[in-house]
Parts: structure tokens; C-alpha cells; sequence
């Protein structure tokens, strides 16, 4: 960009705006490969004796779950204790987040947006698996439900 000053000097420069980043975006690397992938089979496995339209995103469930270093039962539970795997999702939020008014543009992205909030959030960040879920609902009832629900899916591993 070239400025006349009032002297007749010429300043060349440039101007540099930070680019506007979403909190939650993350760099893009390729998609792993969960076709072979022994989590996919079971959770997709989990998801279809259920009957639930959250088998649609099992590779999305993994995928969030190996960006956001969760155990990769955890989104899954979450979602089948708080919808049954999408039945009862409303805006596509299968977490009941904010209490269900959460709305996502769809399942995917509200899968990507918990698995960050659980990994960066100031309430969950640093926590190990039983930490996120007294925090999610502190209900023992609760954390004991989505844990069975993880058993159900794989055995730890």
C-alpha cells in the first residue's frame, strides 16, 4: 500500500489483519484410514444392535476421539446415555449439551465440538476420563451409566 505524506515522501508498506481462527478449529491432516480399524467394527456394531442413527458416525466418533486424544468409548457413551445414539437428538446435539439447547449444522460437527470442549474447555481440560464425566454430570449414577455403556462397546484396551 503507498501513502503520499504530506512532505511528498512515499512509504510502501503493507498492512497485516490476523486472520479470524474459530476456537475450535484444528489444523487439518489427512484422514486416517478406519476401514480396518477394530474400534470401527465395534462401535459400529454397538451403534446397529441398538438400532441407533449415531452408527452413521462411527468413523466421525473416532476420528474426534483420536484428534482430541478421548478414550474412543467416551463420545460414543455419552451420546447413547443422552439420546440413544440419536434418537431423541434435538438440532443434532446427541450430548444433550447446554442442557439439550445446544445446536450443531449437524451430528458431525456437534461430535467435533464436545470432543474439543471436553479436551481445551478451562472444566475439562487436564482431566482423565472419570474426571470429565463428574464434571459432565456430576451424578454417580450417571458416570456409572456411561462407563457401562464403555464396557459394553469394548472392553478397556
Amino acid at each position: 500500500m503507498r501513502k503520499l505524506l504530506s512532505g511528498g515522501l512515499v512509504f510502501a508498506g503493507m498492512v497485516s489483519v490476523p486472520a479470524q481462527i474459530s476456537f475450535h478449529q484444528t489444523v487439518k491432516s489427512p484422514t486416517p484410514d478406519y476401514r480396518q480399524d477394530p474400534r470401527l467394527q465395534a462401535l459400529r456394531h454397538f451403534f446397529q444392535r441398538a438400532a441407533c442413527p449415531a452408527q452413521e458416525y462411527s468413523r466421525v466418533f473416532l476420528e474426534a476421539a483420536d484428534i482430541y486424544d478421548l478414550d474412543w468409548r467416551l463420545l460414543p457413551s455419552i451420546s447413547f446415555v443422552e439420546s440413544t445414539g440419536g434418537k431423541s437428538a434435538k438440532n443434532n446435539n446427541l450430548f444433550g449439551w447446554d442442557s439439550g439447547h445446544a445446536q450443531f449444522s449437524s451430528p458431525s460437527a456437534g461430535i467435533h465440538e464436545v470432543g474439543y470442549r471436553l479436551t481445551h474447555s478451562d472444566l475439562y481440560r487436564n482431566k482423565d476420563t472419570d474426571g470429565i464425566l463428574a464434571t459432565y454430570n456430576p451424578q454417580p449414577e450417571y458416570i456409572a451409566k456411561v462407563k457401562q455403556v464403555m464396557r459394553r462397546i469394548a472392553s478397556t484396551q
